[in-house]
């Protein structure tokens, strides 16, 4: 028996080994295999064994794949909103595309009409060098568009120029790195926000109200994080004293 014939099928369509599958999908095997096991290829029923190490998938795969990749890449989803919203319908994936891309719209049309300033005027107005300026877009903390630095920029830099004025300098060991503290603690927990809030609202309200929702909790968030802040502070001096 040759081994077209042997190969299974699932309502009259061919099925795929693991190898077919990767190239296809142009992903590795271990990759889905990940998939599989996250749920996101549904819950595994149309894979068809035939022995202990053989297995059959259907070529639906290929393009259920593309999309989770296209989700990631393109559109930076986590894989559990991901998930979530495969598993509903693939309406539930138009809406969190659809919010996201308003979000995105909202945001860059927010930043089109606002004034910018260069490095050289926020440097004089703000009593913060150039060069610190200049290391903190290095890094990534700062990140002036064509015009200059936008609103969040100027909030950054006039708290590094209030902790400077308080004593947070050079000469006590404090530098721009010191800010990457800040980033790298808060960048997964972005992550975690926004598949919340994808995951929550995408498909359950209309675009519109989404959106008001997503600018309603942007101070409150501010406040909510500088208070939570505040009192671990307290409560690690606190731990550190009686050490």
């Amino acid at each position: 028996m040759s081994a077209a014939a042997r190969r299974p099928d699932l309502d009259g369509e061919p099925l795929l080994k693991m190898s077919e599958l990767a190239e296809r999908s142009g992903v590795s095997a271990g990759t889905i295999r990940y998939y599989l096991r996250e749920g996101l290829l549904g819950d595994g029923a149309d894979v068809v064994r035939t022995s202990r190490n053989m297995a059959w998938y259907p070529p639906r795969y290929v393009e259920r794949i593309a999309l989770i990749k296209r989700l990631q890449e393109e559109r930076f989803l986590p894989l559990r909103v991901i998930r979530g919203a495969l598993d509903q319908s693939p309406e539930r994936v138009g809406a969190l595309i659809e919010l996201q891309d308003r979000i995105i719209e909202h945001s860059l049309a927010s930043g089109a009409g606002e004034e910018r300033i260069s490095r050289r005027r926020a440097a004089a107005r703000y009593g913060v060098p150039v060069n610190v300026l200049g290391r903190l877009e290095e890094i990534d903390v700062l990140s002036p568009g064509r015009g200059g630095y936008g609103a969040d920029d100027v909030q950054i830099i006039e708290a590094i120029a209030s902790f400077r004025a308080g004593g947070y300098d050079e000469a006590l060991g404090f530098t721009v790195y010191d800010t990457l503290r800040y980033r790298e603690a808060l960048e997964p927990l972005v992550e975690e926000e926004v598949g919340a809030l994808l995951e929550r609202l995408a498909g359950e309200v209309d675009v519109e109200r989404a959106l008001e929702i997503v600018q309603a909790g942007t101070d409150p968030l501010r406040e909510l994080i500088g208070a939570m802040h505040s009192k671990l502070l307290i409560a690690a001096l606190r731990r550190a004293g009686a050490s």
